[in-house]
């Protein structure tokens, strides 16, 4: 699926950009896996290995990993590097709905 397929996919997206070798993506993962089972389907989430999509992050300008992007009908609305609390992330993707 090319990116902008992604970022369009629904009306609100998050795209996290992790690497596999990352600490702090280490400890995002099981908070963005029930992020995924809170939303419901009402968002989609997409997470990209920087490692593996290395175009597509630089096309980004991720800078450092986790890398956080929501988009709002296929326009990124807010981004954030580094760790960040479950339900502050929850709060920010249920803001745009």
């Amino acid at each position: 699926m090319e990116y902008n397929e992604i970022i369009a996919s629904k009306p609100v997206v998050l795209v996290e950009f992790y690497a596999t070798w990352c600490p702090h993506c280490k400890r995002m993962m099981p908070v963005v896996e029930q992020l995924g089972e809170l939303l419901d389907g009402s968002a989609d989430i997409y997470q990209l290995d920087i490692d593996e999509n290395e175009p597509v992050a630089e096309a980004q300008e991720v800078n450092g990993v986790p890398t956080f992007i929501i988009y709002k009908d296929g326009k990124e609305e807010w981004r954030q590097s580094g760790e960040i609390d479950g339900q502050e992330l929850l709060a920010r993707i249920q803001s745009y709905f």
